[in-house]
């Protein structure tokens, strides 16, 4: 495969509330940004985060259920409840109601009034100045009860769009009544004509203009018309657009409530309604009855213009729309969000009930939006879900809501197939949501259940692999890099943070590996040249892409059961796996983290033996696991994953004749040796020792000759350590002796400082100890009884020493006691691999044997 140049990433971002979207990536991820100023304080952290989760508990180890996978899922502590900024906007669109319903009334009341007491009773009677000042007033009336019932309508349909008019309609509407009372503040207040532009003003038309070429990329529908566009009549168009009739409305309102205002004042003012004989029995009440009609129509207009006042005051002034929205965190763009979700809230207070519109509340209104076949809705519900969701305030409740939603669940999982260009930010909000929502255990499995879930996630992975020319070929990798029109590497990482997060479920990990073609796109983002990991300059992203793979590969590989297996053969079989790990152990020294994820990569496929040769016969692996395990120029904040690859070793040893044999190759024997003087690397050294000296093979038997000088320090180890050292001494002790004769032995014996008796009583102490198997040192009782014989084997003298010790008595204890637990060398979970070809019982019996016989 030839190397792919990766350059620097462009990735743009339509909406500009939010950060980058690359940093909100790596502020997911935790401690991947990778800068060069920073990087080292990171990757201790990294590195002594994994110690702690995962370092005590290895393949040599059972682990039960709840240990035998550590995950990355989000446990955010739970937030004090918040009171929710929408409120604030229900609490307003109840208070402008009750001023409508009660106007409404009184115009409706003063309707009939005129039209059955005034028109069909004095009709005739009236004087002809108060017949013409009831007829324009009823017009006027009607005219605005009719605006009135319409213009919520023309206001609500101005907000479908937010391309640069449909943003700028609810704007130009309120300025446009906001120039007017400005104009009254300058008359009272000269000095205001100098004043400076306000920082808002600047702020508002500054996003204006930056807004406008972003929203023009939203889709727009081809075959139907866009409400507020439409052009009512042929000329005049922008006058006749939809989305400014709502404009005239609100002024036709406001002029009919001032003329209302007028007429009605000037005739209750004036109280001159003719003069009224007496005896004219027909003229007695017309009086009265004016002065009501007057009276309703004042009041019903005075009640609108103070519904208008209050209006312009919270919403100019106070800037509650403003507020709501910087609490929201919404940015910029999500005021388009909050006037849409005012207006419905205050359109079902005016048309229903009164309390209809308390009911509503953002995440539903996002909900139902995304539901939406309109565009534009779906991108206000999808920008309204994805704040909220990856908002510290809001994500829990937001989160709730949806994950217990499963339409919704199906309808996110439905964006991430959108690729068409103009549907970009709705499809990264969906996945943005989705990588929150599988974040939380609860709602894994709810996510990976939805029929197609993978194929979806799996699209939003863009690596292009050409078809080679024949069937003995594979063509190469292409990363497909940011075009100027499409993030793809934005979505690539949401995919494989997805998928990192959905693998932290058993069931999910079998999913993703029968998804068809997943799993090769995966380790393809594993690849990473020389010049991606020496070069100082590079892009945090480029390296957090190979992390998030690597964790991903690192989880599926070490699924436990059935299932890992199945997948562990599948991650071997694709023929990049291991020599893409290959070159992060060769050329990612800069990149401990990296390096740590691939050893255990390693680690995890070498429990398949194919698996465990095929990495063995792959050129370099062996020795650049030595080059890592074996430097002693390593920070030590890096010794986590030198003793990863001690562990990768031990395990590549393990049963394998033909691995053994590459490693004496390597002449490494001596090095091994003396790493067992290093406490840190102690324990991994003497597995590897072990496993050499178990599966050699007859043939290298004289090459591991040199292993007879390790045998003071093993004995010393026996005698002062304990637990998982020990464990491990006594183990390779048995084998070490193996190579030597009597007199080698008695040597070694001196040189060590130590007598024969003195360990015969340790091994019994040992077995006093573990009078049960433990799980911590599962093989400890195995290797004691495995040294034990070889130590009464053709000497008769140490036979009668552990008569005496009551070795006896403990081997038969043993024999009560044994379990499956000492009968494996490895574990996956708590499931355990590679069993031992003598059973533990046979030992026992061989070394009662043993003290029976003499």
């Amino acid at each position: 495969m030839t190397k792919t140049r990766i350059q620097n990433l462009n990735i743009r971002y339509y909406t500009p509330s939010p950060p980058n979207p690359i940093l909100n990536l790596i502020h997911m991820d935790r401690g991947s940004s990778l800068d060069d100023d920073t990087s080292v304080h990171l990757q201790i952290n990294e590195l002594r985060k994994l110690s702690e989760t995962c370092g005590s508990n290895t393949i040599f180890e059972p682990q039960s259920s709840c240990e035998a996978r550590e995950c990355n899922a989000e446990s955010v502590p739970s937030a004090p409840v918040l009171r929710a900024p929408e409120k604030k906007l229900t609490l307003f669109a109840l208070r402008l109601s009750i001023f409508e319903k009660s106007a409404t009334g009184l115009g409706t009341l003063g309707f009939i009034w005129a039209t059955v007491v005034l028109l069909g009773g004095f009709a005739i009677t009236l004087d002809k100045t108060d017949f013409w000042f009831i007829t324009i007033i009823l017009l006027i009336e009607g005219t605005r009860i009719f605006s009135r019932s319409h213009e919520l309508e023309w206001q609500h349909q101005a907000t479908w769009s937010i391309t640069d008019a449909g943003i700028s309609s609810f704007r130009a509407l309120r300025s446009s009544s906001h120039i007017l009372i400005k104009a009254v503040k300058q008359t009272f207040n000269p000095l205001s004509l100098i004043r400076k532009p306000s920082h808002n003003t600047r702020e508002v038309t500054q996003v204006d203009h930056l807004h406008v070429g972003r929203w023009n990329h939203s889709r727009t529908p081809t075959r139907t018309w866009i409400s507020s566009d439409v052009p009512l009549l042929p000329y005049g168009k922008w006058v006749f657009l939809s989305r400014n009739i709502s404009k005239v409305l609100y002024w036709l309102q406001l002029l009919s409530a001032t003329a209302c205002v007028v007429l009605s004042s000037t005739r209750l003012v004036n109280h001159n309604y003719g003069e009224v004989q007496k005896g004219d029995s027909d003229k007695r009440n017309r009086q009265s009855a004016l002065n009501i009609f007057y009276a309703l129509a004042l009041a019903e207009a005075l009640l609108f213009l103070t519904e208008k006042a209050y209006w312009e005051w919270k919403v100019i002034y106070c800037k509650l729309l403003e507020e709501v929205n910087k609490e929201c965190e919404l940015g910029p763009s999500g005021m388009v969000s909050i006037k849409r979700f005012f207006y419905d809230a205050y359109s079902r207070c005016v048309n229903g009930s009164i309390f209809d519109g308390l009911k509503m509340d953002m995440v539903t209104f996002a909900i139902d939006l995304l539901a939406s076949s309109s565009p534009d809705e779906q991108l206000i519900g999808a920008r309204i879900l994805r704040q909220f969701a990856i908002s510290a305030r809001y994500s829990d409740d937001t989160l709730q809501k949806i994950g217990v939603n499963l339409s919704v669940v199906e309808r996110l999982v439905e964006m991430l197939n959108w690729k068409d260009p103009q549907e970009e930010e709705i499809r990264r909000s969906a996945a943005e949501i989705l990588s929150k929502l599988a974040g939380k255990r609860q709602n894994c499995l709810r996510v990976a259940g939805i029929p197609g879930a993978m194929e979806s996630i799996s699209s939003l992975l863009q690596t292009n692999r050409s078809s080679g020319d024949g069937a003995d070929e594979i063509g190469e990798k292409n990363l497909i890099l940011d075009h100027a029109n499409y993030s793809f590497w934005t979505f690539n990482h949401l995919g494989l943070l997805i998928l990192k997060k959905l693998a932290c479920d058993h069931d999910n990990c079998g999913k993703i590996g029968n998804t068809r073609g997943l799993l090769p796109k995966i380790i393809d983002f594993t690849h990473a040249g020389e010049k991606l990991l020496r070069d100082k300059n590079v892009a945090p992203s480029q390296i957090l892409t190979v992390k998030r793979s690597l964790q991903l590969v690192q989880l599926l590989a070490s699924t436990t059961g059935a299932t890992g297996k199945h997948l562990r053969k599948e991650i071997s079989e694709v023929v990049f796996t291991i020599s893409n790990i290959r070159y992060i152990l060769r050329h990612g020294e800069k990149h401990p983290t990296l390096q740590k994820l691939s050893i255990e990569i390693l680690t995890n496929l070498a429990l398949e033996e194919e698996a465990r040769e095929r990495i063995g016969g792959t050129g370099g692996v062996l020795k650049e696991l030595f080059t890592i395990f074996l430097n002693q120029g390593m920070p030590e904040h890096q010794n986590q994953v030198r003793r990863s690859a001690g562990e990768a070793l031990a395990m590549l040893a393990l049963e394998s004749r033909a691995n053994c044999h590459r490693i004496l190759r390597l002449q490494v024997l001596e090095r091994l040796i003396a790493a067992l003087e290093f406490p840190m690397l102690r324990v991994t050294a003497a597995r590897i020792l072990r496993n050499l000296c178990t599966y050699r093979g007859s043939d290298c038997f004289y090459l591991l000759k040199g292993v007879i000088a390790a045998a003071p320090t093993v004995l010393k180890a026996i005698m002062s350590e304990e637990n998982k050292l020990q464990e491990v001494m006594v183990g390779l002790a048995a084998q070490v002796f193996k190579h030597m004769t009597s007199n080698e032995s008695s040597i070694m014996f001196e040189r060590a400082g130590i007598k024969e008796e003195e360990l015969a009583k340790a091994l019994v102490q040992i077995l006093e100890k573990y009078r049960h198997p433990s799980a911590k040192v599962p093989r400890i009782r195995r290797f004691t009884i495995e040294l034990a014989i070889w130590m009464m084997h053709d000497n008769v003298k140490n036979v009668y020493i552990f008569k005496d010790l009551g070795m006896e008595k403990e081997l038969e204890g043993v024999l009560e006691t044994t379990a499956e637990l000492e009968s494996f060398n490895i574990f996956s979970g708590s499931v355990g691999l590679s069993r031992h070809t003598t059973a533990i019982h046979s030992l026992v019996e061989t070394a009662l044997n043993l003290l029976k016989d003499q």
